[in-house]
């Protein structure tokens, strides 16, 4: 009969930063914490782990909301539950009670990404084999079934959707190349907004050591000439041929952008990123067109699919930064990746999961969709805490081959669940 899912597991993770890590323009102290669903089969000898990024007490609530999401799956055997995951997705997110507190945001959809994550992850481990390769062997009609596609139809049905995994097919081995080269990284963590000056000239020179190229530094302080400064230096330590990026983190009305974002583009960043509230698609496409060539990057706020299409149809982003934890996870990922693909905007996702999940995610649509190999977050601050943390070497994370999507926490190993 297969494994099935005998027990479900629910845990609060909490984890403190160093000082002035995490920091931006509205998250002044910032608690990490990851609301992790685990998939228990065969007695507690294999078990899948998914989680979605919050911040401190809210932790609680998409914990207590996963509780009741996850009970459908207890007793479904695992083959069974992915080979039609889309409807599966479907359910959940449609849940006739729970549904009414979003649809398909906030509390609830992000238990949907920690319930799906933990799902892909247990489906690669009971094959003995990675998610990026899980998926990369997946034919068209299984990858698309996979998916929610409900509401998108419009631009993008299944058939649809098959037909641009075929068509990218024939590049698929040119672009395997990618597993030994390493999927290039850009670094989060040098440009904190708590950090003074000089650390962040330090850590960009430490990075630029480490083989970074790439460097993204927060903006949106009250002070709009520290934040014009720390750009300046952020360009002067990164050189002309380095890559820079702004992030705002929401903080500027309109008005405040226009003129921010104006000085900033001086600097030419390749992107400035959620420039206003993630909720404004109508002021992040007005700012799309009068900041050329200067991108706007977005969607780390995006709550879901349905969202992400307006947003493409507005041209409102040049680059999608979708987050599996953020969300409803994996199966809505790659809605919204073959969605971007049938647009042509490139997806460089957001790393709540700390690029553990992503680092495979963006392996598959490289090598199968043929998405831009721009380069993938790194932000290192939980490394120490996963089982399998993701390796950087030259600015370039290294394929991971343990099976699953690299999610195992020491902290429920110890405990006796992995």
């Amino acid at each position: 009969m297969g494994l099935r899912i005998d027990r479900i597991a629910v845990a609060d993770l909490r984890y403190p930063l160093p000082p002035g890590a995490g920091s931006d323009a509205i998250h002044v102290e910032p608690e990490y914490c990851l609301a992790v669903t685990q998939l228990l089969c065969d007695g507690g000898k294999l078990s899948g782990t998914g989680f979605a990024l919050t911040l401190g007490e809210g932790n609680r609530l998409v914990c207590e909301a996963i509780e009741l999401l996850a009970r459908r799956l207890k007793g479904r055997p695992v083959d069974e539950l992915m080979a039609t995951f889309g409807s599966t997705a479907r359910v959940l997110a449609d849940d006739p009670m729970l549904r009414w507190l979003g649809p398909h945001k906030g509390v609830v959809h992000l238990a949907l990404a920690s319930i799906t994550n933990a799902c892909f992850d247990l489906w690669a481990k009971s094959r003995g084999v990675p998610l990026w390769r899980l998926l990369l062997d997946l034919e068209p009609e299984q990858l698309v079934a996979l998916l929610d596609l409900s509401y998108l139809e419009d631009v993008l049905d299944e058939k649809a959707a098959i037909a641009l995994l075929r068509q990218q097919a024939p590049a698929r081995e040119a672009r395997s190349a990618i597993l030994h080269e390493g999927f290039p990284g850009y670094d989060t963590s040098v440009g904190w907004m708590a950090y003074d000056d000089s650390k962040v000239r330090e850590l960009t020179m430490r990075a630029i050591n480490n083989g970074f190229c790439a460097f993204k530094l927060k903006v949106g302080s009250h002070d709009g000439a520290r934040d014009l400064r720390r750009a300046t230096m952020l360009r002067e330590c990164a050189g002309r041929q380095g890559t820079i990026m702004f992030d705002a983190n929401q903080q500027w009305t309109l008005p405040a952008a226009r003129i921010m974002c104006r000085e900033l583009a001086k600097l030419k960043p390749l992107w400035i990123e959620e420039p206003t509230h993630p909720d404004d698609m109508v002021a992040h496409a007005a700012l799309a067109r009068e900041l050329a060539p200067v991108k706007i990057a977005c969607g780390e706020h995006i709550p879901n699919r349905v969202v992400f299409k307006n947003f493409f149809e507005a041209q409102a982003m040049h680059y999608v930064q979708a987050d599996c934890t953020r969300l409803g996870g994996v199966s809505e990922f790659l809605a919204v990746a073959l969605l971007a693909k049938r647009f042509g905007l490139p997806m460089v996702p957001h790393v709540g999961d700390m690029g553990q999940i992503h680092q495979h995610l963006v392996l598959f649509l490289h090598i199968a969709l043929g998405n831009e190999r721009v380069f993938l977050e790194h932000i290192p601050h939980l490394r120490e805490y996963f089982l399998f943390p993701a390796e950087l070497e030259c600015g370039r994370y290294r394929t991971p081959e343990e099976p699953g999507s690299s999610t195992d926490l020491k902290a429920l190993s110890a405990r006796g669940l992995r």
